[in-house]
């Protein structure tokens, strides 16, 4: 499985750190592809246990994870895209932290 995302110790910090450069990146994607502009609103609902982005906190990613291997059948490999934000390379390196000391823990326990 691939998807987009960005994780951080809670969820309004991740929507802070990640929104912004996002959002900026879906919109001019999105003038190529003929996509309206990113809005907050639908961030969120992408964001939200629902949707396709793994963003927010270990916890929360974890648990959204779990849900999609389950309603895909299993997963065996993730691949997890966080540099579309422009976040700083410090954060970046926070959050692969984060998914090796507290997702994955997490995901293989369950």
């Amino acid at each position: 499985m691939h998807s987009l995302g960005y994780v951080t110790n809670t969820t309004q910090q991740a929507l802070h750190e990640f929104y912004p450069g996002y959002a900026e990146a879906m919109t001019k994607v999105g003038k190529e592809r003929g996509w309206p502009p990113m809005t907050r609103a639908r961030f969120e609902a992408q964001i939200g246990p629902e949707g396709a982005l793994l963003v927010g906190s270990a916890e929360e990613v974890a648990e959204k994870i779990l849900r999609h291997s389950d309603a895909l059948g299993g997963i065996t490999r993730l691949t997890f895209q966080m540099d579309t934000a422009d976040v700083s390379h410090e954060k970046l390196m926070h959050a692969i932290e984060l998914i090796g000391t507290r997702i994955k823990p997490l995901v293989l326990n369950k």
